[in-house]
């Protein structure tokens, strides 16, 4: 990333299962969904040396899109 580009790392980044929860699905009530989809190795997370799990919004759209493309035979961009 260079000096003059402003850092868009701190916007894209989630944390915790319930911020994942929100964005993914409009609710905080889906905390345990979300749990029950990083335990299966379903949603594209990490860590940072923390049990707190993080995840990009970016890397979870583009995430979206490959599945629907998976399922529906969509052409990737």
């Amino acid at each position: 990333m260079s000096v003059n580009q402003p850092n868009q790392l701190p916007d894209d980044l989630l944390e915790g299962a319930r911020a994942i929860a929100v964005f993914l699905y409009g609710s905080e009530k889906y905390q345990r969904k979300v749990f029950y989809l990083v335990s299966r190795g379903r949603l594209p997370v990490f860590h940072f040396g923390t049990a707190t799990i993080y995840a990009r919004k970016s890397t979870l759209l583009k995430y979206i899109e490959e599945q629907e493309a998976r399922r529906f035979g969509k052409p990737k961009h």
